[in-house]
This record gives structure tokens, sequence and C-alpha cells, in this order.
């Protein structure tokens, strides 16, 4: 069996979830090895992606840790499609579930840019911010706004990391003034961004509006960087999430990012803007409308 491979999307999310079933399971790396007649270096290579794999092999693993149901078939398909590279995912009904991936990816970069046209980026957001965007979708029952909100916020614990990623935020200056939830937390929101872009590993640039038709114009992306592994690009759209790792799809991005860079404002005008608009648009903080 082949040993040594780079690790895929796939791999990756496959070595993290057997990690953990091993962990709750109580099962040390050792221990699995001994009981199922491997070596250490297999089941370490398993965890990290870069170990080819047999569904068998996952199976036994899953048995000796109890994993069962609908846990034991998703790994079962992520062994299947191991190698493929780049992962279109539908979200469905169970969105936090899904964003394992794309959290996954958060925790090991090491550096994260992203671009958001029309509304703050997930990671920027206050809760009641993530809220009204939310409960304007159109796509989700009332019942999963708050599990929703709270997976959102939730991924902003990468701040508090000793070692965390650098992170370079690009947003158009249409996001700041799009009222959503109204003027109290559009208020709060982008003071919560001039706050923010005080840390030294976060920087905020604006894309101004009389800058006109630029890069990306449509789109929502993120280039995730890491240190031991391939970029990945992640491209959000209302009812799915792309991951891509070819090399043609991140020199692609990397291209996007450049241009906006160009465009953008600096970081000491774009905190201008950001405080500007906070007073003349939202300073009064009364919501005389909710739009979003």
């Amino acid at each position: 069996m082949m040993t040594g491979q780079k690790s895929t999307i796939r791999s990756r999310e496959l070595g993290d979830a057997l990690r953990l079933a091993m962990e709750r399971a109580n099962l040390s790396g050792k221990h699995a090895a001994h009981i199922l007649g491997w070596s250490e270096t297999k089941v370490s290579r398993m965890l990290t992606g870069r170990q080819a794999v047999s569904g068998e092999d996952v199976s036994a693993l899953l048995a000796l840790c109890l994993v069962k149901g609908d846990e034991k078939e998703r790994l079962l398909r992520l062994a299947r499609d191991y190698s493929q590279r780049g992962w279109l995912q539908q979200h469905g009904s169970d969105l936090p579930e899904q964003l394992r991936t794309l959290i996954n990816h958060e925790n090991q970069a090491t550096k994260i840019t992203v671009f958001d046209a029309l509304r703050i980026p997930g990671l920027l957001q206050t809760s009641d911010y993530a809220r009204a965007l939310i409960e304007r979708s159109a796509s989700e029952p009332a019942a999963r706004v708050e599990s929703l909100v709270q997976a959102r916020i939730g991924r902003q614990s990468l701040f508090n990391r000793d070692y965390r990623p650098d992170f370079t935020f690009y947003l158009h200056e249409f996001a700041l003034r799009l009222p959503v939830g109204g003027r109290g937390v559009m208020s709060v929101q982008l003071h919560q961004l001039l706050q923010m872009s005080v840390r030294r590993y976060i920087t905020i640039r604006v894309i101004p509006a009389s800058y006109g038709a630029f890069a990306a114009l449509d789109s929502s992306c993120r280039l995730m960087e890491f240190a031991e592994m391939k970029p990945v690009v992640y491209v959000e759209e209302q009812t799915a999430g792309n991951f891509m790792e070819d090399a043609a799809s991140v020199a692609a991005y990397r291209k996007i990012f450049s241009a906006l860079a160009d465009c953008a404002l600096d970081e000491r005008e774009s905190k201008d803007v950001i405080a500007e608009l906070a007073v003349d648009l939202y300073g009064g903080g009364e919501d005389q409308h909710d739009g979003s």
C-alpha cells in the first residue's frame, strides 16, 4: 500500500475524524496499532491524511472505536473518495456539521485571505449582524437561526489562540453601507471592525465604491495557506461551498487577491472610511429600518 502521499482536503478531514473517534474511545495510536496488527507509522499517517487507506482499514478502526450509524457511513464515503482533490459541499440541512471542513482548515492555516463584496466577512461579524443576515437569507428555517449564528461566531475563537493565522480581509464599501439589521446593529458592527483592525495579525482593507468594477465582483472567497500543506481556496455560495486545491485554481485566486490589493485602500485609509461611515450613517444608533 502506498505511503507518504500528499494529503487532500478529504484525507485530512478523515484523519481528523478518526483521531477524534480514538480520543473518545480513550485509544492511543500505539494501542490501536497493537490490536489491529498494524505499525504505529500506519496509524499515524492515517491520522494526518498521508496514508492511502482502504474501506476495510477504516471499518476496522471505526469498529474498534465503536463508531456506528451515520458517522460511520460519512467516514467510509470519505475513505472511498480519499484521493480526490477539491470538494463541492452542498450545505443541506445540517450546516454546522458541513462547516467542519472549513473550520478544520482555518484551524490549521498560517495565513488566511478573505474577500466579501456585499457583507462583512463571517470571522468579523457580531452576533446581531450574523443573526440579521441569516434571518433574511430565505433559505434557513427560523428554528435553526440561533445554531447557525453560534456556529459562525464560534469560528472567531481562532483570534484567541496562541498560534493564530495572519488575516487579511478585503471588503467592499457597499458592505459597510448596507444597513443589515438597522442602524444600531451596524453601529456596533463597524466599531467592532475598528477594534479588530488594531490587532497586529489582522489587516482590513476597503475597496471604495468609486473604483467601479473590480476582480471577484460577485464572489465570496478565501485563500488558506499552511505550513506543511498545499494552499486551499474556498468559494462560498448560497447553498454550497467549493473547496479547491489544484494548482490552476490556487494560481487564479492569487491573481484575484493581488488585483484586490491593487484597488483597495491601505489600512489607514480603510480605518478612516469605516470610522466616517460609523458616524455619518449609524451614529444615532436608532433602528429606523431593518433592512438586510
